[in-house]
């Protein structure tokens, strides 16, 4: 059915057809016991794909990425697709509108897309009530915190610290996003030290989180860019498992241009989609390396078929994430990943996903 609306989806401005897509899902979200019948037809029936993390169970490891569902609109119907776990925000403590539109491109040619969002969202009270009123989750659900624009780098573990008090019981995990390209400044909070220290912070959160709600402390997690130098990549890798966070995304959007064919390459912005997926895979066989296989990593970027997903896992990552291949490729996205895993696995003889991870590192 998408290949049929998809070429009318694909005539409307890049962001329009987002909003319309997310009001449909989220609409979908609310008809009563439609999200699990789905989730029965299109959920991971292999129990190879399973593991667990974090003391979370993971069906699948293939999640969706943070940036589609910013404010959790759609979480029942994005979990009936079969992701094995869902990734909302960019969320900061304050609604905030974004950079001006137009601010999302796509370039089919080139199989990828082209943002300059800004972390626009309606900030983590509205985040808070959406998840709280959940009835049920079929998988675990991350939230993807940042600050806000006019937030000083200066003060910006302070919106870290605030995201995290809000949405402490809310929250399966907490992914640091210093590595968007959209907010002036923050990529800057990469630094090795600035890093540790703002780690630090959000751990110190949690725990205060746990110790006032009893609650299992969510897996925090930090998101790097794919544009570091290797030895700035190295220190901040280092920084990041030496101030005890629980792991690594690898990566975010890039700002090269390298490749593309497409007259939007031209705009200015995060390029997520295909010319990441060698890149984003190498990155994340370096972070397997640096760490050791201490902490876990989820790899993202230029995912479209379960063979780009496998490489992913052989290089280290032990989940990853989907983002700009569903737009492409539709909602049968992630059942067909979970399917094609399933048979790279049975082809190697591995008796479980955890076992492909950094076979290749």
């Amino acid at each position: 059915m998408y290949r049929r609306l998809k070429p009318a989806l694909f005539r409307l401005d890049a962001e329009d057809a987002h909003h319309l897509t997310l009001r449909a899902l989220g609409v979908a979200s609310r008809v009563r016991a439609w999200p699990e019948a789905a989730r029965r037809l299109s959920a991971p029936h292999d129990p190879r794909l399973a593991q667990t993390l974090w003391g979370q169970a993971f069906a699948s490891p293939v999640g969706l990425a943070a940036g589609l569902d910013k404010n959790g609109e759609a979480v029942p119907a994005f979990s009936a697709l079969g992701f094995g776990f869902l990734e909302v925000g960019t969320v900061t403590p304050l609604a905030q509108p974004g950079n001006e539109r137009p601010r999302l491109f796509r370039l089919p040619e080139d199989g990828a897309l082209i943002n300059r969002m800004g972390f626009n969202n309606a900030g983590a009270e509205a985040l808070r009530a959406r998840l709280a009123a959940l009835p049920t989750r079929s998988a675990p659900v991350w939230v993807n915190i940042g600050r806000n624009k006019t937030t000083p780098n200066e003060r910006a573990v302070e919106d870290y610290r605030a995201c995290v008090r809000l949405l402490y019981d809310v929250a399966d995990g907490f992914v640091v996003n210093v590595s968007s390209p959209n907010t002036p400044g923050l990529r800057a909070l990469q630094a090795a030290d600035d890093l540790a220290d703002l780690v630090r912070a959000v751990l110190i959160e949690v725990e205060a989180g746990r110790v006032h709600t009893a609650r299992r402390a969510p897996p925090v997690l930090v998101k790097l860019a794919p544009d570091l130098h290797p030895a700035d990549f190295e220190a901040s890798v280092g920084a990041v498992v030496e101030a005890g966070a629980d792991g690594l995304i690898v990566s975010n959007t890039t700002l090269s241009r390298d490749g593309l064919t497409h007259p939007h390459r031209e705009q200015a912005g995060g390029l997520s989609g295909r010319p990441l997926t060698g890149r984003s895979t190498a990155l994340v066989r370096d972070a397997y390396r640096l760490t050791r296989g201490r902490v876990p990593i989820v790899g993202v970027g230029g995912v479209f078929t379960p063979e780009d997903a496998y490489a992913k896992l052989r290089a280290g990552a032990s989940l990853v994430e989907v983002y700009t291949a569903l737009i492409y490729e539709g909602p049968g996205l992630p059942a067909r990943m979970n399917r094609g895993l399933s048979r790279l696995l049975e082809r190697d003889g591995l008796r479980n996903v955890a076992q492909a991870v950094g076979v290749d590192a």
